[in-house]
């Protein structure tokens, strides 16, 4: 593994990750409510969000919040904890897969929300629910090669207009078990925003070292799940099948290039449902007990399923330990990255 499939970095760091809860409980039994009919005239049985994927509860935002309100709601928190002036702030990076429009790039939203300088680069990275994990690596790049002092990354995502839509399609007299099955995955996900503040690890004593990381892609799985902002259909078993053994791939090649993340403490892996983070486990060979979740009561936040569960378990993780994250998108692609704490 060379080249762009591994990367090291030598000073850089993270000195906060927050998340910021949308508001509204929306529970798996409500959407089963509506489905009831569709339920009962196609066979399907009502409960199998909760069987399938351990999903029993996701958040939506007030109408009135936008995907970049969301954003930078969590971007001024990260800012805030992390002890950083915007105006210190040389890269801003949006990784949210919502978005309102083709153009502008919601990262100019929150550049302008939050009081950003003029010389703040500031963009959109889009890879389904990777792109975090994406900015990650090009923030830490920039930062070791001086360009910048301080990266901010945000990511907002919000289902409530997708999943209303699909609920209501779903509901109709026409749908079939098949559509049911092909828009499942839709009902899984979540809203809620997440943010990371980096800086150079050799002026923040009180910094979490990022190390580096391994990505490896398996394109010709890109069929396998495609989305818009009103509907996303999804081949389920074999997006699972092909994801497990992508992430099985880049593990394993990762500990043959010498990564030494078989004993980390912990992993936070991007969050699909309960079965997937199992399977994940197993993969790479560690307790699922090391996986902490928040997919049952969060749903599958996307892109910022892996900094929202990060930031939730930072009071539980100590000084010097090692905390692997495990990111996949649709697509396929992979990317796992090393934070010494």
């Amino acid at each position: 593994m060379t080249g762009n499939a591994s990367y090291r970095l030598k000073d850089t760091a993270v000195l906060s990750v927050v998340a910021v809860e949308a508001p509204e409980v929306v529970t798996s039994a409500e959407f089963d409510a509506r489905l009831m009919r569709t339920y009962e005239r196609t066979g399907m049985k009502p409960g199998m969000i909760e069987q399938l994927a351990g999903v029993t509860e996701r958040r939506w935002w007030p109408e009135d919040v936008t995907f970049v309100d969301a954003a930078a709601m969590a971007g001024a928190k990260a800012l805030a904890e992390a002890g950083v002036d915007p105006s210190q702030v040389g890269l801003l990076i949006n990784t949210s897969v919502c978005r309102t429009g083709i153009e502008p790039a919601n990262a100019v939203g929150v550049h302008d929300q939050l009081g950003l300088s003029t010389s703040c680069l500031n963009f959109d990275v889009t890879n389904a629910c990777l792109g975090f994990l994406n900015g990650i690596q090009l923030a830490g790049s920039l930062i070791d090669a001086g360009q910048v002092d301080y990266a901010l990354l945000v990511d907002a995502e919000g289902m409530r207009g997708l999943q209303g839509e699909t609920v209501e399609r779903l509901a109709g007299e026409d749908t079939t078990a098949e559509d049911l099955k092909a828009q499942f995955a839709t009902l899984t996900l979540g809203s809620g925003a997440a943010a990371m503040v980096l800086g150079r690890a050799s002026e923040h004593s009180e910094g979490h070292r990022v190390t580096g990381g391994v990505s490896r892609s398996g394109s010709q799985h890109k069929d396998l799940c495609i989305g818009s902002m009103s509907m996303m259909t999804t081949d389920s078993r074999a997006l699972f099948n092909a994801g497990i053994e992508l992430a099985g791939q880049t593990w394993h090649d990762a500990l043959s290039e010498g990564w030494d993340w078989a004993g980390a403490d912990w992993f936070v892996a991007h969050q699909t449902s309960v079965v997937h983070l199992n399977a994940l486990a197993k993969v790479i060979g560690v307790p699922v007990e090391q996986l902490p979740m928040t997919v049952p009561t969060y749903g599958n936040l996307a892109s910022a399923a892996v900094p929202f569960t990060l930031a939730k378990q930072v009071p539980l993780i100590k000084p010097g330990q090692q905390v692997m994250l495990l990111g996949i998108g649709s697509g396929l692609n992979t990317s796992f990255a090393e934070i010494i704490w």
